[in-house]
This record gives structure tokens, C-alpha cells and sequence, in this order.
């Protein structure tokens, strides 16, 4: 038994424990009585209709007798089979003993003792069902006061209308067939509804039970304008349910608690080409592609548990292509019914996008490495202009020595450049081997500050802002203090050679949140230059760290230098930000982490340089062959004996044959094979008192890690350097091996 609340009045106690069960346990004896017409339209598919039908029942433990109108129709499911009974019935039990009121009020009129009867019939004075004996002509012979408070009608009124006129239009047909069979045919009993006329104009919905005697018909209705009302607004709703779940594009479904469908609507078969007798009964997971079948089981246990599951997952078509399906979920009962809708081509489009932006990321990367490519050969070919005139005239035979000299300082400085032109642009792709130590941030640019001046020119004021107490860093303080050049520069050119430069120092807790980064908190050192000079449109902002950017003239400069204030604060873990209004100045603030100054160096390397190697044995692993060659000659003519090995198996088989004949090993970094950086540490495990020098000009493993403890010379580097430090590690291997003795 399923059933609304207006069946729950006849139920009495059994509620609510007849919701769901059978109904012959429900109504035990009474239903045996009825039963047989019920099993048969199951059994046929035929409905049928029982009118004034005597039920005897128990309820709230008294006997009573009942009087009953039902019908019954059969609810065919999918595929047509019968899978219940909608049975729709009224009791009557109250009309029944009006009616037999009325009997006894017609003697009392026969006997003219109308309003005597009147007077002792209580139900009739206030029962809220209307009452009334109808003569032959149609007349209410009387009426009682049900008429005023349901119709809005008074007593005369009702006495001097013929009842057809108080009948709706569409009504009186059936209504003329239930007088008729009670005046020409004399029925017992009849049972109608109709529409009465209120007084307002509007229409009232009656269920009459009408008994006719000797002439004369005794009528009792109730009001039933709600329930008809309720029952249109039902169907009304159950008929836009259906046409919901006929026409919806969205895939429905009603899904139990194991994963298996129960039902579903036709938008599966649109979307996904299934017909309901494919689905109903097999388990979702049998449609869902193996990689989902987890999410999808979780989904249904969570909703078994009382969770609202929202899902994406994707479902095999039957023509073997997938789509993507996103679901909305709620239980009921013993079900879960969900909702799902295609969502593969939001899906395509959503990877498509994410092709494109990716295609344009990489069209943005090759147009930057085709600036850097043209910046790059550009300026190298203006130094490898000077380089190679100098050369050329170098090789004349009547050159005056004050000349060859000029030439040679030329080669000298254009190669200093190109080291520099190197390392920004090495810096600005964070592969620059930073030598780290602790330094107070405030002390370098008072330092550095003091020749501010010389750099900006005499036009240009210099005001410091500095802490009292320091601000320790861990970073390059050689690049920190091209970082603050490189600013300073970038200010003065902003200002055309007039104004203010303010470079100020402090700590902060907090580095802020710049382009697509968020704020980091911490300990942080925040370094500002701030000029006066013209500022930089918003456009260009974006645009003001790529390496060769510039607004400068031809010849002003090469755009490296704010990539390289850049490079350094993210490769130093730090972030660079710039504010800057047209028309009155930008502000550049550098953040780096800032340390206790119990990270302070205390030691001081005092070796001199010694340009004499003095026999010391070098082992120089190489793979380059003219640098090779050229660091071979170049220790030989120092002094130095050397051994060359091409590339680290090379070197390791020398060190197997006589490790003790050398004194240092000097290695490029960047070898094919096992490189230099892999090749000291198997030297510092088999071999821990040979001291590694290593050489490179690039490397994004020092760039990433450090030099692991090992000296490291940058390329290119000079004759001097080169001998300062092969005698820097020598000499510190001599003392160790001497105490060690």
C-alpha cells in the first residue's frame, strides 16, 4: 500500500504502519470481502467502479460498519506488463446516515410535523454537508444551513430555484441521467458529482448521495472543490513530471543502492544510443570506462548513506565512442535519483583551449629566444669585430709597440665585456653560479652609495635611506651589487642625467604578492631605488624585465640589465617588483631572505696570487680541444707540469694508475659522459686528499645546487685567475697533508 494523506482519516491507527505493506495485511477480514474484483484486474487489466459498498471495520478498536464509492485501474509500467493498482475511493459512511436522517424527517413532513422533526434532527441543523428533500419538480422542499455557509444561499433562495439552475453548464447532462433514475426509475441509491453555483459567481465541486422515496428525493453532498482542486493540481504535476522525464535532454535515472538501474528516461538512448531494456537491471559500472568505476562506486555508496554525490565520469556510447556525463545525485527511500548531462563537448573544448594557450606559450617562447638569439649575435659580433681587427693589425711586422700594446688591452677589454654580456644573460636565466656568502645588505650600499654619484653624474642627488642596525643576506654579493648598478643606471637614463635617486634599505615580514605569485611571508630584506625621472607606461610594465628590452635609443644600451636585477632575485630565492606613474618616477624594490648574522663569515682567504707553479702536477680533464690545448701551454709557460685527459674515463684511469703525482685536478664541467661535477665527487670519495679545481661558464646543475664545497673558476677566466686558484687548492692540500703528518 502506497497512499496520500486524505486516505490516512480511514486508515485511523494503522497509520503509519500501513505505508508499504500488503494491503490484505493491512485490512485482514475486510479485504477477503472486497479482494475478488482487484485480483481480476490485475489478473484482465480491466478497471472497475463499486458504488455504496458496506464494509464492517475495526478502528481505534470499535466495531463499525462503512460505506464505501471506489474504483480501480490498472498502472501498466514500461513495457506494458500491469505493476499495480491506482485505486481511488470515498467514504461514505457519513452520507449513508444522513440520508437515513432524511427518511425520518420525510415521516414528520407526511405528518406535518415538519419543524418539530426539524427541530430533533441535530444532524441536519449542524451537520457541515448540505441536506435538502427534493420534491418532483424539482424544487428543495427544504434545506438546512449547510446551504449559507457552503453556497451562500438562504433558505428562500434554495426554495424558490429549481435545482437545474444552481448546475454548472457541463454538468447537467449527468446530472439530469441521476435525476431521471431517481424520479422515473426509482433507484435506491445513486452517487454523482457536479458543480453548484455559490452565490459569488464561482463553482463549487459536490459529491451528492441521493435517495429516492414516494416522490420525493433526500440529498446530503459534501464540498469537494479542494480535493478536485488538489487532484488537477496532482495531475497537473505528475503530467509535467512526465513530460520532464519524456522530453528532458538530460539523462534520468532511478538507481538503487548496489549500483543498479532501475530506471531510466529516453534521453539515454539520444545521448548515449542504449534503449531502457539494455539498461534497467545492469549495473552502472558495466556502461562506465574502467578508470571511473572507482568514483562511480563511491558516488552510490555516499548517496546510500544520505550524501548528495556530484560527479563527472565517462560512459561508453554504444557506437564505442566516450562521453563525458556530469552528475547531480539525491536518495529517497530505498533509491537514488539522478540527473546527468553530456558535457563531452565542453570537455574538447576545455582541452582545446588548453592546446592553444600551451601553442601560444611556446610561440611566445620561441619569439623571446628569437629576441634573445638577435640581441645575443648582435653585441657578440660587435665585440668579435674589435677582436678580430686587433688581431689582424696585431699580425702586422712594423706595428710600433705602443700600438700593439692599444691592441692587445682592446682584446682584453672586449673579451671582459663579452665575460659580462655572458654573465647577465645567465643571470636573467637563473644558470649563473652564484657564490653566496652573509653580508650586510645596509653596509654594501652604503658602500656602494658613496660612488653613486660618480656613475649618475654631478646632476643627479643621492639620497640613502639606511637602518640602524643590519640586514643580513646569504647571496652573491658581486651581484647584488650589479643588481643595484644595473638599477641605478636604468633611474639616471629614466631622468635624463637630472633629479633624485633614493635608495633605501629595510626589513620586512613579508615579500608581496607580484604577477602571478602570491605573497610569501617571512624574513625579508627589501632594497628601493626610487627616481624621479619619467616613468613607464602601464603597457610596458609587462614587458621591462625580457631580456633586450628597452625604450632606450640605439647605442644606449642593451636591455640586459633589468633582466638581470630579475635573474638574480629569483635565482637568490627573492622577487623584484617595480611601481612606477608617467610623469613623476618609478620605484624598483629588490626582496631577498634575510638571516641572523650568526651566518656571518669569519674566515678570510690571505693567499697572494703566485704566478709560478713551481712544478706542481696538474691533472687537466678537458674535452674542448682547443681549450684543452690552450690550458695545457698556458700552465707549462707558469711553471705548472700537466697531464691532459679528454674526459672524465680518461682522468679516472689516469688517478688508477699513480693518483700520488698530482698535485690538483683543474676540470671543465660541462663534459659528454660523466661530467666534471660527478667526476669530483668520485675524487673526493676515492681520492680525499686531491684537491678539484673546476672550470665552466654555464652549468644549470651549479646554478641549481651550489659548487658542493669544490672551488669553481668561470669561464672565461684569466691567466692570473687560473694560477691564483690552482695555487689556492694546491697550497691548502700541501698544509693539510703536512699537519697530517
Amino acid at each position: 500500500m502506497l497512499y496520500n494523506d486524505a486516505y490516512v482519516p480511514s486508515l485511523a491507527d494503522r497509520h503509519p504502519h500501513a505505508l508499504g505493506r500488503p494491503v490484505a495485511e493491512v485490512w485482514g477480514e475486510t479485504w477477503d470481502l472486497v479482494a475478488p474484483p482487484f485480483h481480476h484486474a490485475m489478473a484482465t487489466g480491466e478497471g472497475f467502479a463499486r458504488s455504496d459498498v458496506a464494509l464492517p471495520m475495526v478502528r481505534r478498536g470499535m466495531h463499525e460498519i462503512t460505506y464505501w464509492n471506489f474504483t480501480a485501474t490498472p498502472i501498466r509500467g514500461e513495457e506494458g506488463g500491469i505493476v499495480g493498482l491506482l485505486n481511488q475511493g470515498t467514504e461514505i459512511t457519513e452520507q449513508h446516515r444522513t440520508a437515513n436522517a432524511l427518511r425520518e424527517l420525510n415521516v414528520d413532513l407526511e405528518n406535518k410535523v415538519l419543524e418539530r422533526a426539524l427541530a430533533r434532527g441535530q444532524t441536519w441543523r449542524v451537520s457541515p454537508d448540505i441536506m435538502g428533500v427534493l420534491n418532483a419538480d424539482g424544487y428543495f422542499e427544504a434545506s438546512n444551513p449547510a446551504w449559507a455557509a457552503v453556497l451562500g444561499w438562504s433558505e428562500d433562495e434554495v426554495a424558490r430555484t429549481v435545482f437545474f439552475d444552481f448546475i454548472h453548464p457541463d454538468d447537467q447532462a449527468v446530472t439530469h441521467a441521476a435525476w431521471d433514475a431517481a424520479i422515473q426509475l426509482g433507484s435506491p441509491a445513486l452517487r454523482f458529482e457536479n458543480r453548484y453555483r455559490h452565490r459569488d459567481g464561482t463553482w463549487r465541486w459536490l459529491s451528492w448521495v441521493a435517495v429516492p422515496d414516494e416522490g420525493k428525493v433526500y440529498c446530503s453532498a459534501r464540498d469537494i472543490t479542494a480535493i478536485k482542486e488538489s487532484e488537477a493540481e496532482l495531475a497537473a504535476r505528475t503530467a509535467e513530471r512526465d513530460r520532464m522525464w519524456e522530453t528532458s535532454p538530460d539523462l534520468m535515472l532511478i538507481i538503487d543502492f548496489e549500483g543498479v538501474f532501475q530506471r531510466v528516461n529516453p534521453a539515454w538512448t539520444t545521448v548515449l544510443g542504449y534503449s531502457a531494456d539494455e539498461l534497467v537491471g545492469q549495473h552502472v559500472n558495466e556502461f562506465v570506462i574502467p578508470d571511473d568505476h572507482h568514483e562511480t562506486t563511491d558516488a552510490y555508496e555516499f548517496a546510500a548513506e544520505g550524501g548528495l554525490p556530484r560527479i563527472e565520469n565517462r560512459y561508453r556510447h554504444k557506437d564505442g565512442s566516450v562521453r563525458w556525463i556530469s552528475w547531480v545525485a539525491a536518495p529517497a527511500g530505498e533509491m537514488t535519483y539522478a540527473t546527468g548531462r553530456d558535457i563531452t563537448v565542453g570537455k574538447e573544448q576545455a582541452g582545446a583551449l588548453s592546446r592553444a594557450e600551451e601553442a601560444l606559450r611556446q610561440s611566445q617562447k620561441l619569439e623571446a629566444i628569437g629576441q634573445l638569439t638577435g640581441g645575443v649575435a648582435h653585441d657578440f659580433n660587435n665585440l668579435l669585430t674589435v677582436i678580430k681587427s686587433s688581431t689582424d693589425l696585431l699580425k702586422r711586422p712594423d706595428l710600433a709597440p705602443e700600438r700593439r700594446t692599444r691592441y692587445v688591452t682592446a682584446i682584453s677589454d672586449t673579451v671582459d665585456r663579452a665575460a659580462k654580456l655572458t654573465g647577465q644573460l645567465l643571470a636573467f636565466a637563473r644558470r649563473q653560479a652564484l657564490k653566496p656568502e652573509v653580508f650586510d645588505a645596509t653596509e654594501s650600499v652604503r658602500a656602494i652609495g658613496d660612488m653613486m654619484g660618480t656613475l649618475t653624474g654631478s646632476r643627479i642627488r643621492i639620497v640613502t635611506e639606511l637602518p640602524n642596525v643590519p640586514c643580513f643576506l646569504n647571496a652573491d654579493p658581486s651581484q647584488f651589487d650589479t643588481a643595484l648598478v644595473n638599477m641605478a643606471i636604468n633611474a639616471r637614463d629614466a631622468m635624463d642625467g637630472e633629479g633624485q635617486i633614493t635608495i633605501s634599505v629595510e626589513a620586512v615580514e613579508q615579500m608581496p604578492a607580484v604577477r602571478t605569485h602570491a605573497a610569501v611571508p617571512g624574513a625579508f630584506v627589501a632594497v628601493s631605488i626610487i627616481d624621479t625621472g619619467s616613468g613607464i607606461p602601464e603597457e610596458g610594465l609587462e614587458q621591462i624585465f625580457e631580456p633586450f628590452f628597452t625604450t632606450k635609443g640605439v647605442g644606449q644600451g642593451t636591455g640586459l640589465g633589468l633582466s638581470q636585477v630579475f635573474g638574480f632575485a629569483k635565482q637568490s630565492g627573492g622577487e623584484v617588483t617595480v611601481t612606477s606613474t608617467v610623469g613623476k618616477g618609478s620605484a624598483f624594490t629588490l626582496y631577498l631572505p634575510r638571516v641572523g648574522d650568526a651566518a656571518l663569515a669569519t674566515g678570510t682567504d690571505y693567499l697572494k696570487p703566485l704566478m709560478d707553479g713551481h712544478g706542481t702536477c696538474v691533472l687537466v680533464v678537458e674535452d674542448n680541444a682547443d681549450v684543452g690545448t690552450f690550458a695545457v701551454h698556458t700552465l707549462a709557460d707558469l711553471g705548472y707540469v700537466t697531464v691532459w685527459a679528454a674526459n672524465a674515463e680518461e682522468a679516472l684511469a689516469e688517478l688508477a694508475e699513480d693518483a700520488d703525482r698530482f698535485d690538483v685536478v683543474f676540470s671543465d664541467v660541462v663534459m659528454p659522459g660523466m661530467n666534471g661535477i660527478d667526476l669530483a665527487h668520485r675524487i673526493r670519495s676515492e681520492y680525499h686528499d686531491l684537491p678539484v679545481l673546476l672550470a665552466s661558464g654555464y652549468s644549470h646543475v651549479l646554478a641549481q645546487n651550489g659548487t658542493y664545497g669544490f672551488e669553481l673558476l668561470h669561464k672565461p677566466y684569466s691567466v692570473e685567475d687560473l694560477s691564483r686558484l690552482l695555487s689556492k687548492v694546491a697550497k691548502w692540500q700541501r698544509r693539510k697533508r703536512i699537519m697530517g703528518r
